[in-house]
């Protein structure tokens, strides 16, 4: 079982940059695939960015591609994104997943969920 905890949200004007961190519980967590996915209002839940359980292996959507960096740090259990540039087609509730296995980047893959931390970008 992982249980997983997002920081970093807030509002940010556009141009501005935030740090997400996820927090994960369990000794495993560097067994993980880990994955950032983001949901607007009224929208499905998007793969945002993923990263496999070295960090040898990234993935970005088309969107955030020179603006986001995913990474993770095993010793401290935790993964981040870094968003630079932001945009107000950010604004979303940024949500952290894990599972076993090598990087995935469909939502529906991932078992362990965040609650979600909200990120806002205003003009």
């Amino acid at each position: 079982q992982v249980q997983l905890v997002e920081s970093g949200g807030g509002l940010v004007q556009a141009g501005g940059s935030l740090r997400l961190s996820c927090a994960a519980s369990g000794r495993t967590f560097s067994s993980y695939a880990m994955g950032w996915f983001r949901q607007a209002p009224g929208k499905e839940r998007d793969i945002v960015a993923a990263i496999n359980w070295s960090g040898g292996n990234t993935y970005y959507a088309d969107s955030v591609k020179g603006r986001f960096t995913i990474s993770r740090d095993n010793a401290k259990n935790t993964v981040y994104l870094q968003m630079n540039s932001l945009k107000p087609e950010d604004t979303a509730v940024y949500y952290c997943a894990a599972d076993r296995g090598s990087l995935y980047v469909v939502a529906n893959t991932y078992h362990y969920w965040g609650q979600g931390t909200q990120v806002t970008v205003s003009s």
